[in-house]
């Protein structure tokens, strides 16, 4: 395991399933930690209710994440070359990601991660899909990060 770093910023497609979850976990996980941040390729997209839902199952708030884009977090003051760390899920944001590396010392990780959306005839299949997706994105940060803080583990356990 890498040592960790003090910011880190997910990224997707769309900041509407994927990094959201991601951001979420490790906010809860490590937040007293780690300044963790969210952020898509685009932003055409609320929030994706299903992953609302995974999420609280595992004690992860994030019904009032609201999405944004690279460029607005840029736009509203968020420096991207001030993260340590990005961590791409998918490939439309790793190209995004190693944009910044051209002109900035920023290390980019690239987790390729399942895409749920539009998989599932029913609600309970929907549901299987995105909890296949965030366990996914669960167990790489633990892999990644480490134990979670104390709390964090006796909350989601």
């Amino acid at each position: 395991m890498s040592s960790n770093p003090h910011s880190v910023l997910f990224c997707c497609d769309y900041n509407a399933v994927r990094s959201p979850m991601a951001e979420g976990i490790m906010k809860k996980f490590y937040g007293s930690r780690i300044y963790v941040q969210s952020a898509g390729v685009k932003n055409e997209l609320d929030i994706d209710g299903f992953s609302v839902a995974v999420c609280e199952e595992i004690g992860v708030p994030l019904g009032r994440h609201r999405t944004r884009s690279f460029q607005e977090m840029e736009e509203w003051g968020d420096r991207i070359d001030a993260y340590d760390l990005i961590v791409a899920l998918s490939p439309a944001a790793m190209r995004q990601a190693q944009e910044y590396t051209r002109y900035h010392a920023i290390d980019v990780e690239y987790w390729p991660t399942f895409d749920p959306t539009g998989l599932g005839e029913d609600r309970a299949a929907k549901l299987a899909a995105y909890r296949q997706a965030r366990d996914q994105i669960e167990g790489r940060i633990r892999a990644r990060f480490g134990p979670p803080d104390a709390e964090a583990e006796e909350a989601v356990g």
